[in-house]
């Protein structure tokens, strides 16, 4: 959870406790209250913090411990030392980005391409099919991830955080029993902000070249800051109102949160309000950072 002056990360330790790690979310810098600038600030400090709270909790949870360590790693702990987290947290970034242009922005571009040789249409249209091949490529992908036992219970978890912030911001008890009763669907969710990033990308990338696949898929990633500064904007804005223009733009992605979050149990709700807790302001501040 991430609170408007504390962080905190709780997990289930083996032997049931949980443990509640707590850090300064840090003050607002200048560029964080910059329309869309901030939005770019804000997603990538949420992958960073995301991604180390993900192998911290493994660690503490006892899921490293599980297997014993093979020849292999061995040999890379005796070579690297303490540079082997690092290199491999480097080369799981950069294959993930691969993974991402490949499916989200190559493959959709190269498949629409084919198919404009073969047919006369606008880049408009053209776009268009190519924004609705990476809505299919994305909602598909998300289903296939949640057939993973591990992933489902992630998503889970997800849903107990929606559940929990959803019970503060009813004003009810922080309680296990209370939160079951709340929605697992939020609209500042960060599946809500990813749809909104391909809608908005459909729009954005419309108007560029169509004559070269390898510079449109250059100039999207050139462009891509300003489609998520744009994006950010857009659901924080929705998160902040409710009215029928907003309800409209949330209803998508409070859809698809049906296939990245699930319906917790009670302990997975305790380890969510565990991490509430410290992020809870004394000023009676109450917009929390989700995702």
């Amino acid at each position: 959870m991430r609170g408007p002056k504390t962080s905190a990360m709780a997990v289930r330790k083996p032997d049931g406790s949980i443990e509640v790690e707590t850090w300064s979310t840090g003050s607002r810098q200048w560029y964080s209250k910059i329309p869309i600038v901030r939005g770019v600030w804000s997603l990538f400090s949420s992958l960073a913090m995301g991604y180390r709270c993900l192998m911290k909790s493994a660690e503490i949870s006892g899921m490293t411990e599980e297997e014993e360590p093979s020849k292999f790693d061995l040999w890379l702990e005796k070579h690297l030392g303490d540079k082997m987290a690092w290199i491999f947290n480097v080369l799981v970034s950069v294959l993930a980005a691969v993974i991402a242009i490949g499916l989200f922005m190559l493959l959709p571009a190269a498949v629409v391409k084919f198919l404009g040789g073969m047919v006369n249409a606008s880049s408009m249209v053209l776009s268009l099919v190519e924004g609705l091949i990476k809505i299919v490529v994305f909602i598909l992908y998300l289903f296939l991830v949640t057939r993973m036992e591990d992933i489902h219970r992630v998503f889970q978890y997800h849903g107990a955080e929606h559940k929990t912030i959803a019970c503060y911001e009813g004003g009810e008890e922080l309680l296990p029993e209370n939160a079951k009763n709340f929605t697992r669907f939020h609209p500042r969710c960060g599946t809500s902000f990813l749809l909104i990033v391909l809608v908005i990308s459909i729009l954005m990338f419309s108007v560029v070249t169509w004559s070269s696949l390898w510079m449109r898929v250059a100039l999207k990633i050139l462009l891509l800051p300003v489609v998520v500064g744009l994006s950010y904007e857009v659901i924080r804005f929705a998160g902040r109102h409710d009215n029928l223009l907003t309800r409209i733009i949330s209803a998508p992605g409070l859809w698809l949160q049906r296939l990245t979050t699930f319906e917790p149990d009670e302990s997975q709700l305790e380890v969510a309000i565990a991490a509430m807790k410290p992020c809870i302001p004394e000023d009676g501040q109450d917009e929390f950072g989700k995702d």
